[in-house]
This record gives C-alpha cells, structure tokens and sequence, in this order.
C-alpha cells in the first residue's frame, strides 16, 4: 500500500494535477494543460488525475474497501483505518493514494460551483484522503502528513471579482474558497500558496481569458520554486 512521507525523496520534483471539470475544451482543462505544460517546463513530473475522463466515483461506501472491519454498521473512518493497516482499499482509491503518495506538488482545478468544489472533486477527498491514509489523530495541519509538500489551488468562477468581494453578493474569495484551502488542503500539511483565481472565466474577452493563463502559468512555476525545483 501507498504510503505518505514528510521526507523530501532524491531526484527531480513530481506533481499531481486533479482536475475536475466535465468539458475537455473548458477553460479550466486549459488551466489544467497550462499547468502541466509549466511544471514538465520546470523539470518536474507530472501525473494527471482527471477526474471526469477517468470516471472516478464520487460517492464513499463500502465499495471503496475489499475489506471489512465491521460488517454490522458502516462508519468510513473506522473502515478506512482497517483498509490502511491491512492494504484493504479497491483499485481505483489505490491508484489515486499511490500517485498522491509520489507527489511532491499538489494542484487543484476545478470550477466554482455552488460556492464549492465539483462533487466528484469533493468525493476525491473523501475516498482518497482516507482517515489512516492521509491523516490521523494528532496529524494535522502543522503536523499533518503531508507536511513537506505543497498545494495550490487554480479556480474559475462565473462571478465577477467584484462579486467575490467583501460587503458584495458573495462576500471575500478567501472566505469562500475557506473550506476547500484551510479545511482540506491544509488541514493535510500541505503548504497551500494562495488560490489562483480566473473571475468570470466563461464571460471575459479572450485577451483576458489569455492573460489569466500566463498568470496561472507563472504561479504554477511559483510553486515548484517555493518546492526548491
């Protein structure tokens, strides 16, 4: 089974992009290859968890484990930590544990919807950050077990900045994308870099749209400096 390390391993930094956005022509899929085209540039590997294409199942129950800790009441942190001391978990949460596990970088990308991250994306963290896996009692955030590696978000939303501002319609970016930066990826350890966000993405001129590109492309090559790349 996968296992995380705060240790930084020999060799070249490596990243995994997750990306969930049902449109392979969206705007967020170009944020996606910019990301990757940016971090392959800098000399890191890079993995792809594309989310939609893969068919990942959002839903956490009993199908994510072949083994059973309690067959009479189904709790998913008890059946998670089972799964984590005896290799219990299917293939599909595996796959996603081990390619996390030889991450160095962590990138998100993702539409904003419904002030929150797509269910399949929200479902990733369920099934694949599993209690035993990717965080205990005692290891979280400053001690998290992802301490050591880095995360960023990359975000498109329908909204306007002005929108997402405080005192207007949405109130701050900060306090909406909190849950997702501090209650997810920085909850694990991660060093999370503040969320790169594409306002009204949809709705811009293409000069704009252009223009978010090269920035996210530049944070993304932020990142992996932070990382020591």
């Amino acid at each position: 089974m996968a296992e995380l390390s705060a240790d930084r391993r020999p060799g070249p930094l490596r990243a995994l992009v997750v990306h969930a956005h049902p449109e392979p022509r969206s705007f967020v899929a170009a944020m996606r290859d910019v990301a990757v085209a940016a971090l392959e540039g800098a000399g890191v590997a890079t993995t792809v968890s594309d989310l939609y294409a893969e068919g990942f199942e959002a839903v956490a129950s009993r199908r994510d484990f072949a083994t059973v800790a309690d067959p009479g009441r189904f709790h998913l942190q008890d059946e998670q930590l089972h799964a984590s001391r005896h290799d219990g978990f299917v293939e599909e949460v595996r796959r996603e544990q081990e390619r996390l596990a030889e991450a160095d970088l962590l990138l998100l990308t993702f539409p904003l919807w419904w002030g929150g991250v797509p269910a399949v994306l929200k479902g990733w963290f369920d099934r694949v950050l599993a209690y035993g896996f990717a965080y205990e009692d005692g290891r979280r955030y400053d001690s998290g077990m992802l301490t050591g590696r880095h995360g960023l978000l990359g975000v498109s939303t329908g909204g306007t900045r002005r929108r997402f501002s405080a005192g207007d319609a949405y109130g701050d970016i900060e306090q909406v994308l909190w849950p997702t930066q501090r209650c997810m990826v920085e909850y694990l350890g991660l060093a999370a870099a503040p969320p790169f966000v594409a306002y009204a993405a949809p709705r811009v001129e293409h000069a704009e749209r252009a223009a978010y590109l090269d920035q996210w492309a530049q944070r993304v090559r932020d990142l992996v400096a932070a990382a020591g790349g």
